[in-house]
């Protein structure tokens, strides 16, 4: 939630609009519904149900992003106060008010229905006996992402849907997340209807110091391509010191793979890369893994039970390595596309984007 505001936001002022919401078929009665103003992260009203019914009336700012929160249950009913009188049916969570809310509760229910997908699959995989998730631990990751961007997906979905109205105001919160700061910042920042809601002003400025943060490392990551590659230094498995060098700018192109053995995504990603190599090694392609591994055995381990047949190099100082530091590596896996003669083309390659690039180039 976002944090707690002034109080002061909470008064009433010359553009309040009167709010009627009613609920019926609420499963418990005595339990209390709280209306609860999204930007403060507070009540502003509450009302007990009686007879399987409640009703709330008041004022709140015009076009305000509320929610109907009940006593014992976790769900949410988003709505927007734009003056039109709102019921909530509990027997089949419908909301039922202006256009604009009708079509908000259709987005959060696909929204939800999503997200369930993502939260069943975690849950299922928990529940299986510790050495039935080690031997699945490959396709529940490989699974995981694939919801996850599912995900993703139809939050972007949502929102470039409602691109000229308010409704992806519910919907931006996650956008840092499963789009990142860049598309963020993108979406907060255009002239739309959503991003002058005071919601998202509010957001965008609790956001501000870690998107700044997270924009700077991303244009220090993008610098590096059309650069010449940087050297540096790292042992390989049998602690003999190698200089990136020595494989890249050489004639080849050749990807920089940053990995680890712990990194769950790296192990879901590695057969794309080991694809790649199979199928342009004969071309001309190599890869260069540096690892953030901390110690040598399960380093060592990966490299043997992944299939990685390519070069290995590691200083074994996690996410001190030097590498973090010339590359600016702040999340794995991440790589670099080098080309034959040492410059940076591409970066972050991954999946379908890795195979598509390598065709552009060898093919």
């Amino acid at each position: 939630m976002i944090p707690v505001v002034a109080a002061g936001m909470l008064a009433c002022s010359g553009n309040d609009t009167k709010y009627v919401i009613t609920g019926k078929n609420a499963p418990q009665d005595g339990a209390v519904v709280y209306l609860v103003d999204r930007i403060v992260a507070d009540d502003i009203d509450s009302a007990v149900v009686t007879n399987g019914t409640f009703e709330m009336k008041g004022k709140a700012a015009k076009d305000a992003f509320l929610s109907i929160v009940v006593e014992g249950s976790d769900w949410n009913y988003l709505l927007f106060n734009d003056g039109v009188p709102i019921q909530i049916n509990f027997t089949d969570s419908s909301v039922t008010g202006s256009a604009l809310n009708n079509k908000l509760t259709e987005c959060d229910k696909r929204s939800s229905k999503a997200y369930a997908r993502l939260d069943r699959l975690v849950s299922d995989f928990l529940a299986l006996p510790k050495e039935e998730q080690n031997s699945t631990e490959d396709e529940f990751v490989a699974r995981y992402q694939d919801v996850y961007q599912q995900f993703a997906d139809t939050e972007m979905a949502i929102i470039e849907e409602n691109m000229d109205n308010i409704i992806p105001v519910a919907f931006i919160e996650n956008v840092p997340e499963v789009m990142g700061y860049a598309k963020f910042n993108e979406l907060v920042s255009s002239d739309t209807p959503f991003a002058r809601h005071p919601y998202v002003v509010d957001l965008k400025e609790s956001l501000e110091g870690a998107m700044a943060e997270e924009l700077k490392a991303e244009d220090v990551k993008s610098a590096v391509i059309g650069q010449k590659f940087l050297d540096l230094e790292e042992a390989d498995t049998e602690g003999n010191m190698h200089k990136l060098s020595e494989y890249v700018g050489q004639g080849k192109w050749v990807l920089v793979d940053f990995w680890a053995s712990w990194c769950g995504p790296c192990k879901a990603e590695m057969p794309n890369v080991r694809d790649a190599y199979k199928q342009y090694h004969d071309k001309g392609f190599d890869v260069v893994g540096l690892s953030f591994d901390s110690e040598k055995e399960p380093w060592e381990k990966a490299i043997i039970e992944w299939q990685m047949p390519w070069i290995h190099l590691s200083d074994l100082k996690y996410w001190k390595s030097v590498a973090a530091g010339v590359y600016s590596v702040n999340s794995i896996p991440d790589n670099l596309l080098i080309d034959p003669e040492g410059i940076v083309v591409a970066r972050g390659l991954r999946g379908e984007a890795l195979a598509k690039k390598l065709a552009e180039v060898l093919d």
